[in-house]
């Protein structure tokens, strides 16, 4: 813990996200980006953020003087027909911007241009509540009553490509990240604080579940560049560090702080050979291998809002008014 640095704000931290570093570049982000609802980093230079009046904002962020500028701006861009809605979500491919709201509706922007490019109507008839991009013409969204839809752009049609649902009681998604290098593997988190492992060309509902919060996850993330790790924040204040390793193999200096109990049967790795976290999590039973878990922070009492992780540097903000930094995350 000695390696996190806080710093109190005064306000709740709603999300927070590294400025990118080159990847030929082995420096390490000293600047991100916090806010009070969402945003995301288009680029190095310009930040997108989703506002609960329905606007969408680009910022530019001047490096020399160290302040912002808005760069370009969509008011009421969702809304319903007499009243603003929230937009809940926004994610980036450069020039490329998509946005989701509680008006159900799927908008595509580019940073480029004045118009919108795109708007998919009544997408879903529930509140879609996160966005990622599975590939370049294709994205997937999470609801309000545990849907998963994937949506592929080249389709002229304004209906999901295919749809994946948790079976059972419907419980809100708030959450959802595309593994990097495999983009049919996501991971998603809910109101009931499971997390959840998706292979979305296979079967309709998630290969595994697995108790890791007490109250509702807001936000999961695969480390960028190593998806061995995964991270997931919470209502409940915590703040975990998932990780598959054995103990034979782990560095002494992890092995404190560690805890076992969130492993499932389907987290588990087949015999033989280095693993790694999605093979982990799409194979079957052995004693080869774990899941692993590790809290991020000291004790909470308040909501983790929001996580961002970038080579060893984590960001993460809370309704405590306090923003956190370690910079020496294991990964």
């Amino acid at each position: 813990m000695e390696s996190i640095n806080a710093k109190y704000v005064s306000q709740k931290i709603s999300k927070t996200r590294w400025r990118p570093v080159s990847h030929s570049s082995l420096q390490q982000p000293d600047i991100f980006a916090a806010g009070s609802w969402d945003n995301e980093f288009l680029d190095q230079d310009r930040i997108v953020t989703a506002s609960s009046t329905g606007a969408v904002t680009i910022f530019r962020n001047h490096q020399n003087s160290q302040t912002i500028s808005v760069s370009q701006r969509w008011a009421r861009a969702h809304r319903y027909p007499c009243d603003n809605a929230p937009c809940t979500g926004v994610v980036c491919s450069s020039p490329e911007i998509v946005t989701v709201g509680e008006d159900g509706r799927i908008i595509v922007f580019r940073a480029d241009q004045e118009g919108v490019i795109r708007v998919i109507e009544n997408a879903d008839s529930s509140t879609i509540h996160a966005v990622t991009y599975l590939r370049t013409t294709e994205i997937l969204t999470v609801n309000s009553i545990g849907q998963l839809k994937m949506w592929d752009f080249r389709q002229q049609c304004n209906s999901p490509s295919q749809i994946l649902s948790l079976s059972g009681d419907r419980v809100p998604l708030h959450c959802v990240d595309r593994h990097p290098n495999q983009q049919h593997i996501v991971a998603t988190g809910g109101q009931d604080g499971m997390l959840c492992v998706w292979d979305v060309r296979q079967g309709s509902t998630p290969f595994s579940l697995m108790e890791a919060h007490s109250a509702e996850m807001w936000e999961v993330h695969f480390h960028p560049t190593n998806p061995d790790h995964l991270f997931t924040c919470s209502e409940d204040g915590s703040l975990l560090h998932w990780e598959t390793s054995s103990h034979s193999d782990m560095p002494s200096f992890l092995q404190g702080g560690r805890n076992n109990s969130m492993i499932s049967r389907s987290a588990m790795a087949p015999a033989g050979g280095n693993q790694s976290l999605i093979s982990t999590w799409l194979s079957g039973d052995s004693s080869k291998g774990r899941l692993e878990t590790t809290h991020m922070l000291p004790s909470q009492t308040l909501s983790v809002n929001s996580l961002d992780v970038l080579g060893q540097c984590l960001v993460c903000g809370t309704d405590g008014e306090a923003i956190f930094v370690n910079r020496q995350v294991p990964v």
